[in-house]
């Protein structure tokens, strides 16, 4: 079985995004060009953040219809890190609430892309 480990996303700024995940999730970026940086999460996954702006950048989409979601253990984390990340200026597009699998809420990074915290499924 092939095993992903990257997720990218793309991005009118690299460094701004990096800067932005890094804050955000405690962790230096891997790597920052001006048209592409890296953040590792230490379990063999990492995030690409690729320049809309490359000369090489090619995308028949638009849009965000995906999520970067972070799985927490409880109720009480997924409050913290909203009040956190709202503390941080971090905009919110969906307050924290109970969904069918748990408490979640979503935010916005820089470029729109929605990020998920919530529980894993019951």
């Amino acid at each position: 079985m092939t095993t992903p480990n990257l997720i990218l996303l793309y991005v009118s700024d690299p460094a701004r995004s990096a800067a932005f995940y890094a804050d955000l999730l405690g962790t230096e970026p891997e790597a920052v060009f001006p048209n592409y940086a890296a953040l590792s999460f230490g379990n063999g996954l990492s995030l690409g953040l690729w320049s809309t702006a490359a000369q090489d950048f090619v995308s028949g989409g638009e849009g965000h219809r995906s999520e970067l979601a972070f799985m927490v253990p409880s109720d009480a984390e997924v409050d913290r890190m909203h009040d956190d990340w709202v503390a941080r200026g971090v905009s919110v597009e969906q307050a924290p609430m109970q969904a069918a699998f748990g408490r979640t809420f979503v935010a916005l990074d820089p470029d729109g892309h929605r990020i998920r915290v919530c529980m894993p499924d019951r």
